[in-house]
């Protein structure tokens, strides 16, 4: 079997060969000790995806080539917003820059290490006539979308043999983003007619976006980025949800079927136990992380809850890979009645932190080969 051929099995509890064996990237500063401990890096050497080991699958965030990931379909198309004007500096010190987007907002990012940056002024206001705005800059017939040598991206995606996705859009992700999580989570409640024109409007212009190419390029699946949950459960209520969101979710996910998108996954982040039924309601099929971390998610206790209509990627535990061998097959072997069922691949619950050392990350690699039965040698 190919990668395709693996990952299309797997979520359509078919026989498959093997697991593939994948995770979802680095931090920076994981790349760089890992390069220091002897990793020739195959892919990636900036942000979050990568490293390609050469141990593992193909990654399916990015691709071989390096050219693009989920974030613009694989050098297909940019989704941020298109504004005029350039990035200015307005403070620079040796830990921490200032700077103005062309969209107007103020961010203020460290320089001596990976963080969140903070967001001093948002690039969106909560107003109609700032969306009015802003809506301007997400127009999907902007020439400009399109990456230079989009069309040769369309031939070599098709040629591929390893399983990867489009980005399918981002309701609540973007707008928190844009605004942030202050704005957006009073916004339903202080203007409801404006907050539900903005899902509706991103909506539209991630459809817009994505049809133009759909038609062109078959993906494995569609990736919503939304990263609404946190530990002790979602930014946003179920009854929000079902009022704003269901609507769009159903709709998009129909528009892609019928373009021959088989599979909508959608990467939550956090306690995800609220939204979960109402997600598979609105027809997303995989869930991803499923974030182990301080809340404890438990994939073999979410399939016995929802059944083989629930999906899933992640459900391990990254935390552990440092702890040692003993502590990983702890961590992996209650999984195996999960992997035998189908329509779930392990991989580790986010970014790999640099207290993972190589050495570490490679014992991980072996033990997750033993344990799930793929041979020690091979070399993906």
């Amino acid at each position: 079997m190919n990668g395709r051929e693996r990952f299309s099995a797997i979520m359509n509890y078919k026989p498959y060969d093997r697991l593939p064996v994948w995770f979802f990237g680095t931090w920076d500063e994981t790349k760089r000790r890992w390069e220091e401990e002897g990793l020739i890096d195959k892919l990636h050497r900036e942000g979050s995806a990568g490293p390609q080991l050469p141990e593992m699958d193909t990654d399916w965030e990015t691709n071989p080539s390096g050219t693009g990931s989920i974030w613009d379909s694989h050098g297909l198309v940019r989704y941020h917003p298109i504004a005029e004007g350039e990035w200015k500096t307005i403070e620079e010190t040796e830990s921490y820059s200032i700077t103005r987007s062309p969209l107007g907002g103020v961010t203020k990012r460290s320089k001596v290490g990976s963080s969140i940056p903070q967001h001093l002024e948002p690039d969106l206001k909560p107003t109609r006539e700032d969306w009015t705005r802003f809506k301007s800059c997400l127009d999907p017939k902007d020439t400009r979308r399109w990456i230079t040598g989009w069309e040769g991206r369309v031939e070599e995606l098709n040629k591929r043999q390893h399983a990867t996705c489009f980005c399918a859009g981002s309701l609540f992700g973007w707008l928190r983003d844009w605004m942030g999580i202050e704005a957006v989570s009073c916004l339903p409640y202080d203007d409801p007619e404006l907050y539900a024109d903005m899902i509706g409007d991103v909506a539209d212009f991630c459809l817009a976006l994505n049809v133009q190419f759909l038609d062109k390029v078959k993906f494995d699946f569609g990736y919503f980025f939304e990263d609404c949950c946190f530990k002790t459960g979602p930014l946003l209520s179920p009854k929000l949800y079902s009022e704003f969101y269901d609507q769009h979710y159903r709709r998009m996910i129909a528009a892609y079927r019928d373009m021959g998108v088989p599979l909508l996954l959608l990467d939550s982040d956090g306690m995800i136990d609220h939204l979960l039924p109402l997600w598979l309601e609105s027809g997303i099929d995989i869930i991803f992380p499923i974030e182990v971390g301080t809340w404890r998610a438990n994939p073999v206790e979410l399939r016995a809850r929802h059944g083989k209509r629930l999906r899933m990627m992640g459900g391990v535990n990254k935390l552990v890979i440092p702890l040692g061998e003993a502590a990983i097959r702890v961590e992996l072997e209650p999984l195996k009645p999960l992997v035998a069922e189908g329509g779930y691949i392990p991989i580790p619950d986010h970014r790999i932190p640099p207290d993972c050392s190589l050495e570490q990350f490679r014992t991980y690699l072996r033990v997750f080969k033993e344990v799930f039965g793929i041979s020690p040698n091979l070399n993906i």
